[in-house]
C-alpha cells in the first residue's frame, strides 16, 4: 500500500457552524466528553471549544512545525469565537517528552499569569499532547485541557483516554498522571499534510484496536480499508479513526486507571517501548513503527507458547508489511545480540508487578488477553532468534 501526495489543507473560511462527521462519546461518570471527528474541525475550534471553557481564555501549547502550517487558523478559530488565547511552542520529537522540557513549560506557562479557569491546548501530535496533558495535570494542581490532535497516531490513540506524561532515561512515559481532557477535536483533514512515514506509523495503532478485539474491523482494513487510508480517502479515514476512538473508549470506560482490561491497549507497547528506548527515542524508531514490530513479536510468542493459530500471527505481519511497516528487529537495526538489552528494558515496563513480566498475547486476531507472569527465558528465546520479516 502507498500513500498519494499530500492535497491542500481546508480553506480557513470553511463554515465554523458545520457539524463534526461522526462524534463519539467516552462516557466516564461526570468527566465524560466527545471526540469529534471530520475534516475542517480546527476552522471549527473556536465554536466547539467554547462550550466547554469555566473562562474564554486558552493557551495552546503546540508542536512547532504544526504551529508553522496550522496555528493560523487554529488562532483565527479561537478569535471569531472571542476566545483569548496565548500559544507557547514546543520542538518536535520525543526529546521535547522529558523533565527537563516539562519544567521549561511549566516556567513559561506560569508566567503568562495563568489562573484555574485557564484552559489549555494541546495541538499536535502525541509529544504535544503528553506533554501539554501532563502540564495540565500538575500546573496549579489541576487545569482543563482539550486535545486537537494532527497525526494519525494521536487521534486514534494518544489523545483519547488521559493518559499524559514524559519519559525517563530509564524508559518511555514512566513519569506521568491519568489527567481526561474536556474535548477532543480530531481534524481528519490534517492527516494531509503528514509525511508518509509519520501516516503509516499512526496506522499501526488502527491496527491494533481490530488485532486485540475487533476482528471484524481487522478484517475491512486488510480488504481494503487500510489501503484507502494510507491512499487518503476521508471517508475510509472518518471511519477507521471512529471505530478505533469507539473500541479505546468502551476500554477506558470501563478501566481508566489501567486496573485490568485497559492494559490490552498495550498490545505491542511492552517490546515496541525497548525498542524506543534502544534506539534512543530517536526519528530511527517511530512510536508506531515499535508497536507494529510489538505487535509482530507478541503474536509470535502466542505462537510459540501454543496459544494463537500460527496463520493469524502471519496474516497480522503480512498486513504490517503490505502498509509498508517494519515487522521485524532487523528494520529497526536490531539483532539477536540486543536480546539482554531489551529483556532489561522491559523490566522497568509500566506492567511489571513483582519482577513479573506482563506481556498482551493473544489467542488469535481479535482475541487479545492480559498475561501476568510470562517466563523470561521464553522472551528472551523470541529476542534471540526472532521471525524474519513479513
Amino acid at each position: 500500500m502507498t500513500a498519494q501526495h499530500p492535497t491542500p489543507a481546508p480553506d480557513p473560511a470553511a463554515d465554523p457552524g458545520a457539524a463534526p462527521a461522526e462524534t463519539v462519546r467516552l462516557e466516564l461518570a461526570e468527566r465524560g466528553y466527545d471526540i469529534a471527528i471530520g475534516p475542517g474541525l480546527i476552522d471549527r475550534a473556536g465554536a466547539l471549544i467554547a462550550p466547554v471553557l469555566k473562562h474564554p481564555r486558552v493557551v495552546v501549547i503546540a508542536d512547532r512545525a504544526v504551529l508553522d502550517l496550522h496555528g493560523a487558523r487554529l488562532g483565527a478559530a479561537l478569535d471569531a469565537a472571542g476566545i483569548a488565547h496565548d500559544t507557547l511552542a514546543v520542538p518536535p520529537g520525543e526529546a521535547s517528552k522529558s523533565m527537563d522540557g516539562l519544567a521549561g513549560l511549566l516556567d513559561r506557562l506560569l508566567g503568562l499569569g495563568i489562573d484555574r479557569s485557564t484552559t489549555l491546548v494541546a495541538f499536535g501530535g502525541g509529544v504535544a499532547g503528553d506533554l501539554a496533558g501532563f502540564a495540565a495535570a500538575v500546573a496549579l494542581r489541576g487545569l482543563p485541557f482539550i486535545q486537537v490532535p494532527t497525526t494519525l497516531l494521536a487521534q486514534v490513540d494518544s489523545s483519547v483516554g488521559g493518559k499524559t506524561g514524559v519519559n525517563s532515561r530509564h524508559g518511555k512515559n514512566l513519569i506521568g498522571a491519568f489527567h481526561q481532557p474536556r474535548l477532543v477535536i480530531a481534524d481528519t483533514a490534517v492527516l494531509d499534510t503528514l509525511p508518509p512515514r509519520q501516516l503509516r506509523a499512526g496506522y499501526a495503532e488502527v491496527v491494533k484496536y481490530g488485532a486485540i478485539d475487533r476482528p471484524a474491523f481487522f478484517d475491512w482494513l486488510e480488504a481494503e480499508g487500510g489501503a484507502a487510508i494510507l491512499a487518503g480517502d476521508a471517508g475510509a479515514r472518518i471511519r477507521a479513526i471512529a471505530e478505533s476512538c469507539r473500541a479505546k473508549a468502551a476500554i477506558v470506560a470501563a478501566d481508566e486507571r489501567e486496573a485490568g482490561r485497559r492494559a490490552l491497549l498495550n498490545l505491542g507497547h511492552t517490546f515496541g517501548h525497548a525498542l524506543e528506548a534502544e534506539t534512543g527515542f530517536s526519528d530511527r524508531l517511530l512510536h508506531g513503527e515499535g508497536v507494529a514490530i510489538g505487535m509482530v513479536l507478541a503474536f509470535e510468542l502466542s505462537v510459540r507458547l501454543g496459544l494463537c493459530p500460527a496463520e493469524d500471527a502471519a496474516r497480522l505481519a503480512r498486513h504490517l508489511a503490505a502498509a509498508g511497516l517494519p515487522t521485524s528487529l532487523e528494520q529497526a537495526g536490531l539483532g539477536p545480540a540486543d536480546a539482554d538489552r531489551l529483556l532489561a528494558h522491559m523490566g522497568r515496563d509500566k506492567k511489571v508487578e513483582a519482577g513479573r513480566l506482563t506481556f498482551v498475547l493473544a489467542r488469535g486476531l481479535g482475541h487479545a488477553y492480559l498475561e501476568r507472569d510470562v517466563p523470561p527465558d521464553r522472551v528472551r528465546d523470541l529476542l534471540a532468534a526472532p521471525p524474519a520479516a513479513a
